[in-house]
């Protein structure tokens, strides 16, 4: 939403919250960090978090995050069932191939066991497969890929195939966009986002020998070491280096981190317990307002009344550091308006904007909290009549 500086578009509001120190001090090897705060917008951390940089297997969020979307309008489901096509197969398997679900060429699997072979074996099979089965082929799935990343305001990424692999440089995303796409797979659909991400371990294909179930552990490093990890998705190829996009949630707050370019699978493990716990510990969230509490009015143009009330779609809390003593800062609503209507009610229509000194702005939405129609004929011919006298 644009904000403009108008004197009808800011409501100053008074609220009292602990005062400003300084951002906690935080140092990480990696060249590429990143983490915000999803209860307050907040940016906690960002190092060259615009930089362009390879995925790798990060990718494939955005591979289950269109899955998921497909699921939950109903366009597809979890026992619908896919076929590995044998030139797929014979593409993806192998060592040469990376990491694997271990598929067999003519299986049948369905879009459900993918989903697990996809985000917690990684598996670069998985992701063509399931790719293929949504679009029919792998290219026309990346131009899904592509468009969900224009909705979503990822500006700086491009996705030439589903799972990651080097391409020579056609597929590129930043931080910032790998923490936008893994909010939405979280706030988008929570169900499916939980029911995936979460899981430690997932057994599939046979080993050639015995003909043993092959079992494989997540590699999200944040699990069973930091209270509340549900997801996300590491990466790794020569080109990107170890990366990891990772998210939690403790007491209602979820922190979104990313970290690229580290150099060892061990580093990556200690750098993302460290930087997700700093998240947690040096910071604090305060909260402002409960869901559908009462933050103020705007002004509407052209409606059935003059203003509408504006209230928060959710909890709304700031996040300062930690420790901090009580004081005032400025609380502000920001539209663009007035703000013509017909209005629904829910409409995202203005922002709660919060300023604490030395931090980046905080920014939140607020939606209408009733819909307001149209003006009539009349209403409207005096209105525009009004506006011409002054």
């Amino acid at each position: 939403m644009k904000r403009k500086a108008l004197f009808s578009g800011i409501v100053a509001i008074a609220v009292a919250i602990p005062a400003i120190a300084a951002a906690p001090p935080f140092d990480t090897p990696a060249p590429v960090a990143y983490m915000v705060d999803l209860s307050s917008g907040a940016v906690l951390y960002s190092k060259d978090a615009d930089r362009r940089i390879p995925p790798a297997s990060m990718a494939k969020m955005m591979t289950a995050h269109l899955a998921f979307n497909l699921i939950k309008k109903g366009e597809k489901k979890l026992d619908e069932m896919c076929t590995v096509r044998p030139e797929t197969w014979r593409q993806w398997h192998g060592p040469q191939a990376g990491s694997t679900m271990f598929l067999s060429p003519g299986e049948q699997v369905s879009i459900g066991n993918l989903l697990h072979g996809i985000v917690t074996l990684s598996g670069n099979d998985a992701s063509v497969v399931l790719a293929e089965c949504i679009a029919g082929t792998e290219p026309a799935f990346a131009a899904l890929m592509n468009q969900e990343a224009r909705r979503l305001g990822m500006t700086n990424s491009n996705f030439g195939n589903s799972n990651g692999w080097p391409d020579e440089g056609v597929t590129y995303t930043t931080a910032r966009d790998l923490a936008t796409l893994a909010r939405a797979s979280a706030e988008e659909t929570p169900e499916l986002y939980k029911q995936f991400y979460s899981q430690e371990s997932f057994t599939w294909g046979k080993t050639l020998g015995g003909g043993e179930p092959i079992t494989q552990g997540n590699r999200n490093p944040l699990l069973g070491k930091v209270a509340g990890a549900d997801g996300l998705k590491t990466g790794h190829t020569q080109e990107a280096g170890y990366g990891f996009t990772g998210s939690a949630e403790q007491n209602g707050r979820r922190l979104v981190m990313v970290l690229a370019g580290l150099d060892s699978y061990n580093q990556r493990i200690d750098e993302s317990v460290k930087f997700m716990n700093w998240g947690f510990r040096a910071w604090q969230s305060q909260p402002l307002f409960a869901k559908g509490k009462a933050v103020g009015a705007i002004h509407v143009q052209l409606g059935g009344e003059d203003s509408v009330g504006v209230v928060a779609p959710r909890d709304l809390a700031v996040t300062l550091p930690a420790g901090t003593l009580k004081d005032n800062i400025k609380v502000k609503i920001v539209y663009d308006g007035p703000v013509k209507a017909p209005i629904k009610a829910g409409q995202h229509v203005a922002n709660l904007v919060v300023t604490t000194g030395d931090t980046p702005p905080q920014t939140m939405p607020l939606v209408a909290a009733e819909a307001v129609e149209e003006a009539g004929f009349f209403d409207r011919i005096m209105a525009g009549f009004g506006h011409l006298i002054g």
